[in-house]
């Protein structure tokens, strides 16, 4: 039997601010989600954020709240294995909506927050915002792929990045009136970071990342991304790889990091944001297997090789300013050596970005306080003689 808990914050209201709560799990989600915390502050919404604990290290996790003037109202705290930490978090989750009923949480991304915040907040009635909802990579091996196909069935409101994005969703049978094309709110965060496009010419070097679990997991795998990288440095020195700390372990663990000792490669401990962008926006060329590098490479007109075979960011490829290499040296010295000319390098720097204009989280808070504001937001039992399509349709448009 369903339970059907009573919402203690009452009907929505004309004169009642939205309360919204944010999740967020690792350095991405803080960064993506900091310019929507900001906004929603600046209509009146009562905002909290909640770190998730998905990021520990201060460095990658404390150090960004603070670099970007977020201040988390609660730090959960996980332990043990993956499957210790996954149950742990989604006992915080439901912990917390048990207790609270925000008038919206919102989650973003694809980590495992995402489905398990989601899962908690529709147990106890309350509606799911995604931000940068209906990215698809369409590969089955992709944990992050499942985590944001299990967030288009529990979301309430789909904040798309890009109208590909939104086609995504669509063909999944999520109903149109959910969707919204917004952008990407990481564009919101460069665009206020004060950090510029250096143009080409003065562009030096090729910055790699790298800390998926496709890529890092697998000794055999990351013993070829040793390869690539040390291939890059002997033909296109110098490589700066700044190592996420799973990366490091792995390296550790697999007896692979003194491979990486080579006087074009330089290595580093995480960086603090506001020097990762420079990084960035310096290099001549970026080489990773994350997809907010990807975007931030192309905001800053830099090339990037993707490490992967995939991507749910087609846009930066279809431009021609990704390329997927996937982790195949020959494939990824080609690429770096055609996208390193001065031709490629102007016609990159040249490109407007395909992922957003800078201004997606005010459209964010407009949307939601207007949702908020209209009854909207809310969820709905269907009636007797309402078809669950009818429904989707009356509650999101």
């Amino acid at each position: 039997m369903d339970h059907h808990p009573t919402r203690p914050s009452g009907d929505p209201l004309p004169g009642r601010a939205l309360r919204a709560v944010l999740f967020a799990g690792t350095r991405p989600e803080i960064v993506k989600l900091a310019p929507v915390a900001q906004a929603l502050h600046t209509t009146g919404a009562q905002v909290q954020v909640i770190a998730t604990g998905q990021h520990h290290d201060h460095r990658m996790a404390g150090s960004f709240f603070a670099d970007l003037g977020v201040e988390p109202t609660a730090h959960w705290t996980l332990h043990g294995d993956e499957a210790a930490r996954v149950g742990g978090l989604l006992g915080h989750a439901l912990g917390y909506f048990a207790t609270d009923r925000p008038d919206v949480a919102v989650v973003q991304g694809d980590t495992w927050t995402v489905p398990l915040v989601a899962m908690a907040a529709r147990r106890y009635g309350v509606p799911v915002a995604h931000v940068e909802a209906g990215l698809r990579s369409y590969n089955p091996l992709s944990p992050e792929e499942c985590n944001r196909t299990v967030a288009a069935d529990l979301a309430t409101v789909h904040l798309a990045p890009t109208e590909g994005a939104r086609e995504h969703l669509l063909r999944e049978g999520v109903a149109g009136s959910s969707v919204h094309v917004v952008g990407n709110t990481v564009c919101d965060v460069l665009r206020g970071s004060g950090v510029t496009a250096v143009p080409p010419a003065e562009r030096a070097g090729i910055l790699v990342t790298a800390h998926r679990s496709g890529t890092v997991d697998s000794p055999e795998r990351l013993a070829t991304l040793v390869d690539i990288v040390r291939a890059l440095a002997e033909r296109h020195t110098p490589v700066t790889f700044p190592l996420h700390p799973r990366t490091a372990d792995r390296l550790a663990a697999a007896g692979l990091t003194d491979r990486l000792t080579h006087p074009g490669i330089a290595l580093l401990d995480p960086q603090p944001h506001r020097r990762m962008l420079e990084l960035i926006a310096g290099s001549a060329l970026v080489a990773t297997d994350s997809g907010g590098l990807q975007e931030e490479a192309g905001w800053f007109g830099v090339p990037a090789l993707v490490l992967r075979e995939s991507t749910p960011r087609p846009e930066g490829v279809a431009l021609g300013q990704a390329v997927l290499v996937g982790l195949d040296p020959n494939r990824a010295l080609a690429a770096a050596t055609e996208l390193l000319t001065p031709a490629a390098q102007r016609r990159i720097a040249a490109m407007p970005c395909p992922y957003g204009d800078g201004h997606t989280a005010d459209r964010i808070a407009a949307l939601l306080t207007d949702l908020h504001h209209t009854g909207r937001l809310r969820l709905r039992e269907p009636g007797p003689d309402t078809s669950t399509h009818d429904i989707s349709k009356e509650v999101d448009r």
